[in-house]
């Protein structure tokens, strides 16, 4: 404030030409962007250096391929909807309900200052974004865009509109694949081959808020993201700017070739704040195959419930780091339990590429074809073992459980903080109630919970129970107890630490 009273009149004049002449020359840099097409070649385009003409050559390329998804639903009567809702409900914005990410989408504004109005509820359709990868008209899109839809169609940049079938669908990683119901020949693009690396340019493509052929820009800011959407999730995470109506469209690299289909944005105020997920190609790849086949995915099945081991659990059970993928139970009757996998494994290799959480396991599992026999490295009483498992087919919606995943932290109370009573059938002992800021509150216990064992050895009666807690950890000293706790949710570890006194 005070420099600019201290100017004069030709100097604040000075200044604002300055300023309108930086602006121009953005909007001049963006016209050149836009209107480019002359000096460069597809052959002349890398994955990592933009193209000194602009992205108009990649663009006129590939928007032949890419089409405005529209699906119309039945109405709705008001009141209770189906089970499509809470899936439907966060559209293309948004992440699924218990997700890490989902307080940013709680009470967010529409565009117009509301709440963010339901998909089904606005004259019974709903728009996304799509692309074709067949000259017989098979298109990819997100399974949330179509889910539910009576009719679906696909319109192209040239105006084109044709009615598209579902093929099939996998919710497990939001994809479904369609067809269009036409003679016509179309022109595909292709998923990409080479791994994309942090940092490359990507070219995003699609139908924000139902103007198609909209084309933003960016770059791969990271990759491996899990939003809690899935079993699967492995995301690449875009700064290309994406909306509502993105959602199944595709990101590109240089080569024109399609690196991940964009599926969610991180969003406080529900628009683009640069950060959007899209689901990588090596994924899609494989999925879309697999619907294109027969309308179904199959994946392979281990039957186990898994969890994280942490800092502490992989100090009471005696490796050197946190690392693997921890078995908190076995389902009977399954592929693990027929191959001697036991409770308390530690699996850490599959066919000897290394298993560092859960969900390496469980993506590293599903894609393995059912029937196919490998080998698995665990960790058990204190030393590595080879097991060759026979993997089965994922029975209908069955999949590999994953635990909430706890931080072990430092105890702040000397006391248990349990009060345990016999379980009526017998198995294992009840938390009847836990005191709150004990070490077993801060893992996670909660009363009904059910003790099954102490550092390996079964418990049925609470004065066992304490007991085998007290002599464990007067034994171990520093090292925490070793806890398999059961819920509703299933079978996990608990590493209770208690301090000595």
């Amino acid at each position: 404030m005070t420099t600019h009273t201290k100017l004069g009149s030709k100097g604040r004049k000075a200044v604002y030409a300055a300023m309108i002449a930086g602006l121009l020359g953005a909007t001049a840099l963006t016209g050149t962007i836009s209107h480019a097409g002359t000096q460069a070649t597809k052959t002349d385009i890398s994955l990592n250096t933009a193209p000194a003409s602009g992205f108009a050559d990649l663009v006129e390329n590939v928007m032949p391929s890419v089409v405005s998804v529209q699906s119309k639903f039945t109405p709705v009567a008001t009141g209770n909807e189906d089970g499509a809702r809470d899936q439907r409900r966060q559209f293309q914005f948004g992440f699924p309900q218990g997700s890490p990410f989902e307080q940013f989408f709680r009470n967010q504004p529409g565009r117009n200052g509301g709440a963010m109005p339901h998909p089904r509820r606005r004259n019974g359709t709903s728009q996304g974004s799509g692309f074709i990868i067949s000259e017989d008209g098979y298109a990819v899109t997100n399974n949330h865009v179509i889910k539910g839809a009576s009719e679906v169609s696909l319109k192209f940049s040239d105006g084109r509109e044709f009615d598209a079938k579902v093929i099939g669908a996998d919710p497990k990683t939001d994809l479904a694949l369609l067809k269009i119901d036409s003679k016509d020949k179309f022109t595909p693009v292709k998923f990409a081959s080479d791994k994309p690396r942090v940092g490359d340019w990507v070219v995003a493509v699609g139908n924000p808020f139902g103007l198609g052929g909209t084309v933003t820009t960016g770059i791969i800011s990271a990759s491996g993201r899990d939003i809690g959407a899935g079993p699967y999730d492995n995301f690449l995470q875009i700064d290309a700017p994406i909306n509502r109506g993105n959602s199944g469209g595709p990101a590109f690299n240089l080569k024109g070739e399609v690196v991940g289909i964009n599926t969610a944005i991180f969003s406080p105020s529900g628009g683009s704040v640069g950060i959007g997920f899209a689901i990588p190609a090596s994924t899609a790849e494989d999925i879309i195959a697999d619907l294109k086949d027969d309308g179904n995915v199959t994946r392979g099945w281990l039957g186990v419930q898994i969890q994280k081991v942490s800092e502490d659990i992989a100090s009471s059970i005696g490796l050197d780091e946190p690392t693997g993928t921890l078995v908190a139970a076995v389902t009977d009757g399954s592929p693990a339990e027929k191959s001697g996998l036991r409770t308390g494994d530690t699996i850490l290799k599959v066919n000897g590429a290394d298993i560092k959480g859960p969900k390496e396991l469980s993506r590293a599992v599903a894609k393995i074809k059912p029937g196919t026999s490998v080998d698995m490295t665990v960790f058990r009483d204190g030393k590595q073992r080879d097991i060759k498992v026979s993997i089965g087919e994922m029975p209908g919606e069955k999949q590999a459980s994953l635990n909430s995943e706890r931080d072990s932290g430092p105890a702040a109370d000397q006391k248990l903080g349990l009060a345990l009573a016999p379980a009526e059938d017998g198995e294992g002992v009840v938390v009847a109630d836990v005191m709150p800021g004990s070490p077993a509150a801060e893992q996670g216990i909660r009363q009904g919970d059910v003790i099954l064992e102490v550092d390996g050895a079964f418990v049925d009666q609470p004065d066992a129970a304490v007991a085998a807690i007290r002599q464990s950890s007067a034994r171990s000293g520093k090292s925490p107890v070793l806890l398999l706790v059961k819920n509703d949710r299933g079978q996990r570890f608990v590493a209770l630490k208690i301090a000595k006194g």
